[in-house]
């Protein structure tokens, strides 16, 4: 591949072996990064015949099948070994994705890195203060926002409510208790009870178990439960007060049909 850079024991190199290649006749300060990096962490593939190698200041010679970015510096913190290859680190692997993907791929590549339990999108978010300024940190940031976005109780009460009111729902009971459960908002009138989520990609086995469990409680009990996440109050309130219609419309028409049942006298 390059001057210095020799391959000992095997015909043909794998693909680690073309990474760690590159990195080596990069210089001292090259390390894995951009397509190639999101590769090597497993959160995107490798689709790219070149590989992406960033490189100190102006250290670092141009060769075939390699692209050089040239950054003014890299920090001890930037980089790191992973699978005993240099590498951009996480977090500065998913800013430079952000400058050239696409916002479903950007997407994909931080939902990739939450599954793999690499990074969870608050970590993410709270990681690029140390990276203001960088190109992709704000259009990652907004990515973020609308993913780790936490509501307080009040704050979230307050905005629920709200599309509660443009629904043309009557107020809902909040933050009782029912079936063993305290359920966040609830209407007794119509057996509805709604729940608002936590905003990891992937809740673990153990909180995915907990919900599944209270929605059977409400559900063997005769009520109807729903799930919003805070970013769907926050950024989709057109979805959220369409769907609080339609649920209200089809159980005031089940509750009607069952009441005309119950007039009528067999013969």
């Amino acid at each position: 591949m390059a001057r210095g850079v020799y391959v000992v024991g095997r015909p043909e190199l794998t693909l680690h072996g073309q990474w760690m290649a590159a990195v080596l006749a990069g210089g001292p300060s090259a390390v894995l990064s951009h397509t190639s990096a999101a590769a090597l962490w497993g959160i995107r593939p490798e689709s790219s015949t070149m590989v992406e190698v960033a490189v100190s200041g102006s250290a670092g010679r141009r060769f075939p099948g390699v692209r050089i970015h040239r950054r003014r510096s890299l920090r001890p913190v930037d980089v790191t070994r992973h699978q005993g290859i240099p590498v951009t680190n996480l977090v500065l692997t998913l800013i430079d994705l952000a400058c050239s993907l696409g916002a479903a791929q950007l997407e994909r590549a931080v939902n990739e890195a939450d599954r793999l339990d690499l990074i969870d999108p608050s970590t993410l978010r709270a990681a690029l203060d140390a990276y203001i300024g960088r190109p992709g940190v704000a259009r990652l940031r907004e990515l973020l926002d609308r993913r780790t976005f936490r509501l307080t109780d009040s704050d979230l009460e307050r905005l629920f409510l709200s599309l509660v009111s443009q629904a043309g729902l009557p107020l809902p009971l909040t933050r009782r208790r029912l079936n063993g459960f305290r359920v966040d908002f609830f209407w007794p009138a119509l057996r509805l009870v709604v729940e608002t989520d936590g905003l990891r990609y992937h809740r673990t086995p153990a909180e995915q178990a907990r919900d599944h469990a209270r929605d059977q409680a409400h559900l063997a009990a005769g009520f109807t439960p729903l799930r919003f996440t805070h970013a769907q109050v926050r950024y989709e309130s057109d979805h959220v007060c369409s769907t609080l219609r339609a649920v209200a419309r089809r159980l005031e028409a089940e509750s009607t049909f069952s009441q005309a049942g119950d007039r009528v006298t067999p013969p």
